[in-house]
């Protein structure tokens, strides 16, 4: 395991409920997501609650280059097996969309706990309005890969 992501993993723990920001990148921040057939596939498994070990998505967004989402752990829940499961699933479904094998996704990800209930919002309008502030789109509603289970 690679030292820094060693020092990023200290002091992360699994609290059952809590709601966590969490970010992963693709590899060598490749815009492999720029593909419309790798972001269909991908999307369709992240969305998919069999990809969620015992967490629920709240809200996710798919960008060229990177994926962001909320999650909250269950009882019993790991954020390490969620994610693994996640990424797992969406390297899978685009390496098959592209016809092709190889890395999909950084190794590790980043991960914020949100203290309190008022700061779920705020994160959640930051996940889905990405494409918005990168100039994807002039509309939220414009781009195709988010969701919120609040609609």
């Amino acid at each position: 395991m690679h030292a820094g992501y060693r020092r990023l993993r200290a002091g992360r723990r699994n609290e059952p409920g809590r709601i966590y920001l969490l970010t992963t990148v693709c590899f060598r921040r490749q815009p492999l997501f720029a593909d419309w057939r790798c972001a269909q596939a991908a999307a369709a498994q992240v969305a998919s609650p069999a990809n969620w070990p015992d967490a629920d998505l709240l809200c996710w967004v798919l960008m060229p280059d990177h994926w962001h989402g909320l999650v909250r752990l269950r009882d019993g829940g790991l954020l390490g097996k969620a994610m693994r499961q996640a990424k797992g699933a969406m390297a899978r479904a685009s390496n098959l969309a592209r016809g092709r094998g190889g890395l999909v996704w950084e190794p590790g990800y980043h991960d914020r706990a949100l203290r309190r209930n008022l700061d779920v919002l705020p994160a959640a309008r930051y996940v889905i309005t990405n494409p918005l502030r990168a100039g994807l789109v002039r509309r939220v509603g414009d781009y195709p890969y988010w969701d919120a289970s609040w609609l």
